[in-house]
């Protein structure tokens, strides 16, 4: 699915959060990186129209987010690195069924795909357990879960191993690079994690400043950094 960004810029009260980035995507896995305030979350966030360019176009999949956002969020599931933002229903069986609430699906069908998607990320043991009392790992691996069973097109994962300890940012991070036939835009610090991706995008002071084969940008980064 081609991503494209002609010319896009986002302010925030006055202050430039993106300034005039242009680029094309298709790639599977799409690392993006950069220093805090530099301005990769607000990319990730015109993905899905959760942010609004204030000029330049913003086309996903051929839809424009900031026109069509339920559109936009139908093909585009999104990941924060706080999972517990995305928790919404009692249990982990009806957090993930609650996505397909729109489906058309019948109760019987939604919990089998609910279930199934659950066994898939090995955390189908938990189905019954309060959602909101599992470990952080075991709380991404829910919010990937309710994400995946609405078979999106992309997924946009933003800094989703920041809070995990070291064996589950690793799981977290299998997931994302290996085991999902989804398109992922993924957002970190974690540059381990950002060299296994496709390409990367490295932003500073709101610019797309480079992008392109991982190795080089990230000794650039480090350089610089």
């Amino acid at each position: 699915m081609l991503i494209d960004l002609n010319a896009v810029s986002v302010a925030f009260d006055g202050k430039t959060a993106l300034d005039g980035v242009s680029v094309k995507l298709d790639q599977k896995r799409i690392g993006v990186i950069g220093l805090n305030g530099s301005g990769k979350s607000t990319f990730a966030r015109l993905l899905n129209g959760l942010v609004t360019p204030t000029s330049g176009l913003v086309t996903v999949g051929g839809i424009n987010p900031a026109k069509d956002a339920k559109a936009a969020r139908r093909q585009t599931g999104f990941i924060f690195s706080n999972p517990d933002v995305q928790i919404i229903m009692p249990t982990v069986l009806e957090d993930v069924a609650f996505s397909l609430r729109s489906s058309g699906l019948s109760t019987g069908d939604i919990q089998t795909r609910a279930l199934a998607v659950l066994q898939r990320f090995k955390i189908d043991h938990l189905a019954d357990q309060a959602a909101h009392s599992l470990s952080g790992g075991q709380k991404q691996l829910l919010a990937i879960s309710a994400i995946v069973v609405a078979e999106p097109k992309l997924i946009v994962a933003d800094e989703p191993t920041a809070m995990l300890d070291l064996t589950n940012s690793r799981r977290v991070a299998e997931v994302l690079l290996d085991e999902l036939e989804q398109q992922v835009v993924l957002v970190t610090h974690d540059l381990n994690l950002a060299a296994n991706c496709d390409i990367i995008l490295r932003f500073a002071g709101a610019k797309l400043v480079e992008f392109g084969e991982p190795a080089p940008i990230i000794s650039a980064y480090l350089a610089e950094n």
